[in-house]
Order: C-alpha cells, then structure tokens, then sequence
C-alpha cells in the first residue's frame, strides 16, 4: 500500500501533545493590533488545543504525527 500524504498546511498549524490532543495557535493575531487591547493581544500569544469533535479531522491530516 502506498504511503498517505501529510497534508503540509495542517502540519504547519498543529502539533500532536504527548497525550495524542493537537496544539494549535489563536485567530486575530496578525494585524490591526491598534484596535484590540492589551489584554486580549496577550492572551492571543496563548496557544490552544483543537475541539474535540474536530480531532479526528486534523489527524487524518497529519497521519505520521
């Protein structure tokens, strides 16, 4: 059988916990910072994990992870 495919925009977006969760990384935190406050650009460098009901979308991307 031939190898999967990781697919590479997922596997720069998430990474797989030693608990077999996905890390990933907060929204809105790319420009117009003038407009969000100091708080919420701090909790924005914050990373997060993946739902989990979307888990098992994210690991057939990334097969190998």
């Amino acid at each position: 059988m031939p190898k999967m495919k990781t697919n590479r925009a997922a596997a720069k977006r998430f990474k797989r916990t030693k608990n077999g969760r996905f890390k990933r990384g907060k929204a809105y935190s790319s420009h117009i910072f003038t407009s969000k406050t100091t708080k919420r650009k701090r909790r924005l460098r914050q990373g997060g994990y993946v739902a989990h009901v979307d888990e098992n979308r994210i690991g057939r991307l990334l097969p190998y992870s």
